[in-house]
């Protein structure tokens, strides 16, 4: 949030952009104050160095915004204005701002590929990214539903109720069972075992001299560990110290058998090699089926820092662990960045409903009609589920009957659903604007119908002074959900690309049914106070126009 040396900085600069008839892009400005107070220990405009723009613009940006990477233009162009006013008050000499200005010469081609690279996001931006939270964008991808906890008192993400998961077809999951490194060796010990008619002890463990002569002869490092993933799985069985063949469970059978006890046994460590670990191993997995994007390594090392991990065990080998979890047939590792197998997707399902947990299903929507489409694209699933999806759907129609299916849909719909349904038909062609055309005579439609057609070059109506008014409220609609979960995050984007002042102060007159929660929203998120209390004399105007 802002703070007093950054509120008196931006004030100065509109007064300086007036006197020299120039345009300041002031909240930009402000958020690279706010972000080079909060983690570069600048406190005053004098601290800024070439050093700190590069920093903001090529780590603390990327990290921290969630922004397209086509902003960073804007983003550039608000840095050169500050290095003007900084030399402008004095508060830099020409040799600094030269330097400053090649620094921003240098950084602004690298710019967008950093703010597109998931590689570098923040713990937040990733998990807000994956939950829709760039929705305040027109062309942002569908959002995604933020869901509230079953569990009185708790919000936690473990109590949330788990996301819809697209699973593999069941012959593609077998194959790949029969294919899980793990599994492979512990089914070779398990026939090496009974080949050699040897026998476990009377606590089932293996005995020290075949445990030894397995590791030479099977060249497994850990055959302790693989005799108990094939007991668990049911490779083998036994009856005190006699051994059998398992009793014939198929491929996913075993798997799910395998998956239970990976991440819920007490596996002692063996598993990554670090007991504590392992003891998180239930989370680390519960956390990337929540999330059903891939995770950057950067960010599972924050993660497992901030639970505390890393702190306890400094020698923690991270990609080690990475490497024998893949071994495991847990996660799988693309880019630099983690993600559950889907192997492992259909077994923790299986693990979740077994412990009695709802673990819905995703059902495949390309075959679907508009209105399930939408309404499966709101229950929440990731987004790159939901681009498979749309795709798909899209596919099997033409762009112009894709848009008359999609806007008939949302006809007098909520503004949530709406936004998906104008979402999708933003990016059909000119082969769809008879059907967009016709939306004209939908009110609630007309003016995401006249943008759509004037953004194409095409002849459209001039757009009233309400309708600006009234898409303003619908698309800051669509925000409601994640900006009541993440009100900084909001505040963020709002700073950065949220309506401007005058336009805030005339949206009482909007007959939008979600009118006061929005302002009320604003109201509460805004960081310019005077604007934010512009937002709440709006809300209040607007309760009373209902009220009467």
């Amino acid at each position: 949030m802002s703070i007093e040396w950054v509120n008196r900085a931006v004030d100065d600069l509109r007064a300086w952009g007036r006197a020299n008839d120039l345009h300041v892009d002031a909240d930009e400005i402000r958020l690279l104050c706010d972000y080079a107070s909060d983690y570069l220990d600048v406190n005053e405009l004098g601290d800024f160095t070439p050093v700190t723009f590069e920093e903001l613009l090529l780590d603390i940006y990327p990290r921290k915004v969630i922004a397209p990477p086509e902003s960073a233009a804007e983003t550039i162009a608000a840095a050169r204005t500050l290095v003007d006013f900084l030399l402008s008050t004095e508060e830099i000499g020409g040799k600094m701002a030269a330097r400053m200005r090649a620094t921003l010469d240098r950084v602004e081609p690298e710019m967008p590929a950093a703010l597109a690279d998931t590689s570098r996001f923040g713990m937040a931006k990733s998990l807000f990214s994956a939950m829709g939270a760039d929705t305040l964008e027109q062309d942002a991808q569908v959002p995604a539903m933020v869901v509230e906890s079953d569990a009185p008192g708790c919000d936690c993400p473990g109590c949330t109720p788990l996301p819809p998961v697209r699973l593999a077809p069941p012959e593609t999951l077998t194959e790949a069972a029969l294919r899980v490194p793990l599994l492979t060796d512990a089914r070779r010990l398990a026939q090496w075992m009974l080949a050699g008619g040897r026998t476990p002890t009377a606590k089932g463990r293996l005995r020290v001299r075949d445990a030894a002569e397995a590791t030479a002869q099977l060249d497994v490092p850990d055959p302790d560990f693989l005799w108990d993933v094939a007991l668990r799985a049911g490779l083998v069985e036994r009856q005190g110290t006699a051994i059998f063949d398992g009793d014939g469970a198929g491929p996913l059978d075993v798997w799910a058998a395998t998956v239970a006890f990976l991440v819920e046994g007490d596996t002692g460590g063996v598993i990554t090699g670090w007991e504590i670990f392992d003891g998180e191993l239930y989370g680390v997995c519960d956390m990337l089926y929540r999330l059903q994007v891939p995770m950057a390594m950067s960010l599972v090392e924050e993660y497992l820092d901030e639970i505390g991990l890393l702190e306890e065990e400094e020698d923690l080998d991270l990609d080690e662990a990475v490497r024998r979890l893949t071994y495991c047939g847990l996660t799988e590792r693309v880019h630099d960045a983690l993600s559950l197998t889907p192997l492992a997707v259909w077994g923790l399902r299986e693990l979740y409903v077994g412990m009695g947990m709802e673990a819905p299903e995703a059902a495949d929507l390309t075959g679907a009609d508009a209105p399930a489409l939408i309404e499966g694209l709101l229950s929440g699933m990731p987004p790159e589920a939901a681009e498979a999806d749309i795709e798909g759907w899209l596919d099997r129609r033409t762009p112009g009957e894709a848009a008359a299916e999609l806007l008939a849909a949302v006809a007098g719909a909520p503004s949530v659903a709406r936004g998906i349904a104008v979402t999708i038909v933003d990016r059909l062609g000119h082969e769809a604007e008879p059907a967009v055309r016709a939306a004209l005579q939908e009110p609630e439609l007309r003016p995401h119908a006249i943008h759509w057609l004037s953004s194409r070059g095409m002849a459209a109506p001039s757009l009233t002074e309400d309708e600006v008014l009234w898409m303003s409220v619908d698309m800051l609609a669509l925000a409601l959900p994640a900006a009541e979960d993440d009100p900084e995050m909001f505040a963020e984007n709002m700073a950065a690309s949220g309506p401007p002042a005058h336009v805030i102060e005339e949206m009482w007159r909007v007959d939008h049914p979600d009118v006061v929660d929005v302002l009320e929203l604003l109201g509460r998120s805004l960081q310019d106070q005077n604007v934010a209390k512009a937002a709440r004399k709006a809300a209040f105007k607007a309760r009373s126009r209902a009220i009467g």
